[in-house]
């Protein structure tokens, strides 16, 4: 994760010229109110006006964005990786995690707190502690995927699977994309019984066994829509009968179909 802090007393600085595409995700927030700028995303204007102080916008840096500030503005930025997303949302067993979704002129007060926090180690980096750098970027992180990655977390643990049953529950679950399985295999292999596995499963994902495993091949399929591969072989090996099961599926997750999904990602 990189952090850096832009900011201009102008208002007529010229366009900016488009981002290097790259497999990661940029995250602004604003440090005080900026009154008026127009935002490119490929050809097409998508935004023209302020934000607020505390305003958090995500861009996925696959896509080409361009910038016209027409007005002073202070921002901190946040530049992940989609490696380091997918290797965090694994490591709290959350594989399903794949991206960030923040509707343009979020107010965000955790991120602009933990943005204020870094302003000293910004201005001094040489004397910045690694350790609380790695604090804070993991607090970053955290608060990113449960306010914006569509995973849901516990709010008290009561009735939830323990640490070991979730992480086993989503390796068996991972390793069975086709669903050749039974509940009951499931709750076996976390030593519970189905009945109480159901409950205990839904209350710490907030949804099914069958739900969760839905996602998580749709979230596969992403990954290997960005590839070359053939729709109808990404298709099985994600589980589905064939292309057209995929696509019915997919479209009901995400409300587009595979292909269309391919091509904006390439567009």
């Amino acid at each position: 994760m990189t952090v850096t802090r832009l900011s201009s007393d102008r208002d007529d600085l010229v366009t900016s010229p488009p981002n290097p595409r790259e497999e990661a995700f940029n995250i602004i927030t604003q440090l005080a109110d900026f009154r008026l700028h127009r935002l490119w995303r490929g050809a097409a204007l998508v935004f023209e006006g302020g934000h607020p102080k505390g305003a958090l916008a995500i861009t996925d840096l696959r896509e080409e964005w361009r910038c016209h500030h027409l007005s002073p503005f202070d921002n901190v930025r946040f530049q992940i990786p989609f490696w380091h997303v997918r290797a965090f949302a694994a490591e709290i067993g959350r594989p399903e995690l794949t991206g960030f979704k923040c509707p343009p002129g979020t107010l965000d007060p955790v991120m602009l707190g933990l943005a204020q926090a870094l302003l000293p180690a910004l201005e001094r980096p040489q004397q910045a502690s690694r350790l609380f750098l790695e604090q804070v970027g993991l607090a970053i992180l955290t608060h990113l995927t449960q306010a914006y990655g569509g995973v849901y977390f516990p709010a008290e643990r009561r009735g939830t699977l323990a640490p070991w049953q979730e992480k086993r529950a989503l390796e068996f679950l991972a390793a069975r994309l086709d669903g050749g399985f039974s509940i009951a295999e499931l709750a076996e292999s976390c030593e519970l019984s189905q009945s109480y596995f159901i409950k205990a499963f839904k209350a710490s994902f907030g949804r099914t066994p069958a739900r969760w495993l839905t996602e998580y091949r749709v979230a596969c399929a992403k990954d290997m829509l960005l590839t070359d591969l053939p729709i109808a072989e990404i298709a099985i090996s994600c589980g589905f009968a064939d292309q057209s099961h995929l696509t019915k599926i997919f479209s009901a997750v995400t409300g587009g179909t595979p292909a269309r999904f391919r091509r904006d990602s390439r567009s």
